[in-house]
């Protein structure tokens, strides 16, 4: 069996890692020749996913053919679907994610709570919209990481709106961002992973750590997992899911966004799960039984970002302070250069002490140091 996977970077790094351990070969498109793919998978193609004619090259003598980044040509995969392949996530899936206007449309359209939102074409109309501020405007297309996302404290800051099609949504009432990694078969199967709650690094919009399982009562839980399953149900798509959710101060829960990939939520499953999210993401692909979702042990997860002022040949520093550490799992994402804010790897710590935990989390924040090796660019 052949396997093709559009992207090239970390989350297809980390699937390799895992599938090469199965008797399947695995190819790999990514517009950088010194994507961290590009050494490991069993053919490595150079190219433009985002364009139609590059992605129906790469995949006509290819099984089937999954993603790792969401901004890749759907029409190209439309067809490749009708001439037998199989695709995960379905290319009318991906086109639902893909446009934030027709992601919120499809959760209000499936009663589905999410936070109270409008769009706009054009950026200039904001100054005639009878709205209250502060919002958060979101890129219809094309964010990422943090990126396509901006937040608006009154119609005034007209430097800092985003010239874009976009989204405007009322900003949670927040008390904790969370979210659930589910998986489905495309047969009406699906499993789930317990609640992660997710902690920001507000200077870059990113995640800086997280814990599995949350510490949600067992009643939240439960209906934060309801409605992640709903979501992927209604998607009707195989594929790895993560749903992203804000639970409010009045413990009302609203969805987010739905990533129809491999995601940062799930990383810690590699070593504190049965079935990771990476392999969850070969069997979909490879049309083999779901995983187990049970956990080994309670975990966390902490993002290594490249430090601020430091662009270039990329080292860790300190990372023997951090390897003392009891339970502690390095990965890191083979990029050979780093710039403030870009993710180079992460810390997984593993521990049924969650004191502990939150502990170790405090000391890879303060001890770990991603810079330059001294060649700036």
């Amino acid at each position: 069996m052949k396997i093709g996977i559009l992207g090239g970077g970390q989350l297809g790094y980390m699937f390799l890692q895992n599938a090469l351990q199965y008797p399947y070969e695995i190819h790999v498109l990514d517009p950088s020749a010194n994507a961290p793919c590009a050494k490991h998978a069993h053919q490595f193609v150079q190219g433009d996913f985002a364009d139609y004619q590059t992605v129906m090259d790469f995949g006509k003598d290819l099984d089937a053919i999954g993603i790792e980044i969401e901004h890749v040509n759907v029409e190209a995969l439309r067809e490749l679907k009708a001439q037998g392949k199989r695709i995960v996530p379905d290319p009318e899936t991906l086109g639902i994610i893909q446009d934030k206007s027709v992601q919120k449309a499809f959760y209000v359209d499936h009663g589905i709570p999410t936070a109270p939102y409008f769009e706009l074409d054009d950026w200039k109309e904001l100054i005639c919209v009878v709205t209250e501020f502060p919002v958060f405007q979101k890129a219809k297309t094309g964010g990422y990481d943090g990126r396509g996302v901006q937040f608006l404290e009154s119609r005034n800051e007209t430097e800092k709106i985003l010239r874009v099609p976009s989204i405007y949504e009322t900003p949670a009432d927040l008390d904790k961002e969370i979210a659930v990694v589910v998986v489905a078969d495309g047969r009406g199967n699906l499993v789930n992973y317990p609640v992660v709650e997710l902690v920001f690094n507000q200077a870059y919009n990113q995640l800086d750590y997280l814990l599995m399982p949350s510490e949600l009562s067992d009643e939240k839980a439960k209906e934060a997992e309801e409605i992640a399953r709903k979501v992927v149900e209604k998607l009707n798509s195989p594929g790895v899911f993560a749903v992203e959710m804000f639970l409010n101060k009045d413990e009302s829960i609203w969805v987010n966004e739905t990533a129809c990939r491999v995601h940062n939520s799930g990383h810690s499953t590699i070593e504190a799960t049965q079935s990771s999210q990476f392999d969850q993401m070969l069997r979909t692909l490879a049309d083999l039984p779901l995983g187990s979702t049970e956990l080994f042990s309670t975990s966390a997860m902490v993002n290594l970002i490249g430090a601020e002022g430091e662009s270039g040949l990329a080292e860790i520093e300190n990372l023997h302070e951090v390897l003392k550490i009891p339970g502690v799992y390095l990965h890191w994402y083979a990029k050979e250069e780093t710039r403030p804010g870009r993710k180079m790897g992460h810390i997984t710590l593993v521990g049924n002490d969650l004191d502990e935990l939150k502990s170790n989390i405090d000391k890879v924040n303060k001890t770990v140091r991603v810079k330059s090796a001294g060649n700036k660019i």
